[in-house]
């Protein structure tokens, strides 16, 4: 059976998914930081898509529906990680879709160098849609559809919600963390190489066309802001489907700082702890009891925990509900729990789903999403 489900996997993962019954590729990809998204990106209106932009790593698949209408295939084969790990050595795979995007009609009544200076900053997505602000209560809705067949030791995160960092916020070479203006970043940006987190000097060499081109020098000791881990996640890993929250109230996060709880070590409503920073195992349940071909939907109330800014301070903790329903039995995961969950930046957070392979794993993954929705609550 798996011998079977992994041809089926590759051929999702080939050109010739397009001529899979049920399934339609979705080739286009949006950089949601440094680019707007063109009106024939945007997907049903509310979705762009960003990661791998091989054939079949995105689906709409009607061989599948959801309510009534196709839902979304995602798929990953064993060469499809292209991001660098968290830990030295390790990869990531992308295939997922952002709820969060900015369109040129977002731009239209700003001044001209607004995009220009969002590009350089990569908050281009800062300006358009489907943001929760820090501190701020919601209402989540989507629906997971898990093969069988999945390897039961896959890690893979199917839906989280991001943070917002604001790249201006710099750390010095003396350790001294501030605030630039737009106009200030810009300025650096344009003198300097900037890679992550990290800012080199530009060093000026000529490629073999003649052409005179910019390359990364020395670092130079500035910091720029990178963010970390998603504030929360659901997912996959080594045997056990998991819930998890982070939080960090450092007002520039400290990418050093892995405190990251394992699914694997931590129990539920238990926590790893750092200086500035806490990460929860909200909720686990072994692989196997996780429902497989059918839809499980998912509700989940959350409080976003309010943070001090540049005092680095917890002002209010966050909350989290979560319920599970599958063949019309509802199971409560998190029953509205006080908790720490967010990133102390300026702005919030927005909604992702799909396939997010970490830890360097490269198992094979395909399954399907839909259904999403987020209201505000508070």
């Amino acid at each position: 059976m798996k011998t079977l489900w992994m041809a089926g996997l590759l051929l999702a993962a080939s050109p010739a998914a397009a001529q899979t019954p049920g399934l339609v590729s979705i080739p286009e990809r949006v950089n949601i930081q440094a680019d707007s998204a063109r009106l024939d990106q945007v997907i049903d209106g509310r979705w762009v898509a960003v990661g791998i932009p091989k054939e079949g790593a995105l689906c709409r698949d009607s061989s599948r529906p959801y309510a009534g209408k196709p839902s979304f295939r995602f798929t990953l084969g064993v060469q499809d990680n292209t991001l660098k790990g968290y830990a030295p050595g390790e990869t990531k795979g992308r295939s997922e879709l952002a709820y969060c995007y900015a369109t040129a009609a977002d731009f239209a009544n700003l001044p001209p160098e607004t995009y220009a200076s969002a590009q350089k900053t990569k908050t281009v997505y800062h300006y358009g849609k489907g943001i929760c602000p820090q501190g701020s209560s919601w209402r989540y809705t989507f629906a997971v559809y898990i093969p069988a067949e999945l390897d039961s030791l896959v890690s893979t995160i199917f839906a989280q919600w991001h943070g917002m960092p604001d790249r201006t916020l710099v750390t010095a070479p003396d350790g001294r963390v501030t605030k630039l203006s737009v106009r200030e970043f810009v300025a650096m940006s344009d003198t300097t190489i900037i890679k992550k987190e990290k800012v080199f000097s530009a060093v000026a060499s000529t490629d073999e066309n003649g052409q005179v081109r910019l390359q990364a020098g020395k670092p130079t000791g500035w910091k720029v802001e990178q963010g970390g881990y998603p504030p929360l996640a659901f997912g996959f890993s080594g045997g056990w489907f998991y819930i998890k929250a982070n939080s960090d109230r450092r007002w520039f996060s400290d990418k050093d700082d892995r405190c990251n709880a394992n699914p694997e070590k931590v129990d539920a409503m238990q926590s790893v702890r750092s200086e500035f920073k806490c990460s929860t195992i909200a909720c686990k349940m072994p692989f196997a009891e996780f429902p497989k071909n059918r839809w499980v939907e998912f509700t989940v109330d959350i409080v976003w925990t309010r943070y001090g800014g540049e005092a680095q301070t917890i002002v209010r903790p966050g909350r989290l509900n979560v319920e599970m329903l599958c063949d019309g039995l509802s199971q409560k995961l998190v029953d509205n729990r006080e908790i720490l969950i967010g990133r102390n930046d300026e702005d919030g957070y927005y909604f992702k789903y799909g396939i997010y392979r970490v830890g360097g794993c490269t198992k094979p993954v395909s399954y399907n999403l839909a259904g999403f929705s987020q209201t505000r609550i508070d």
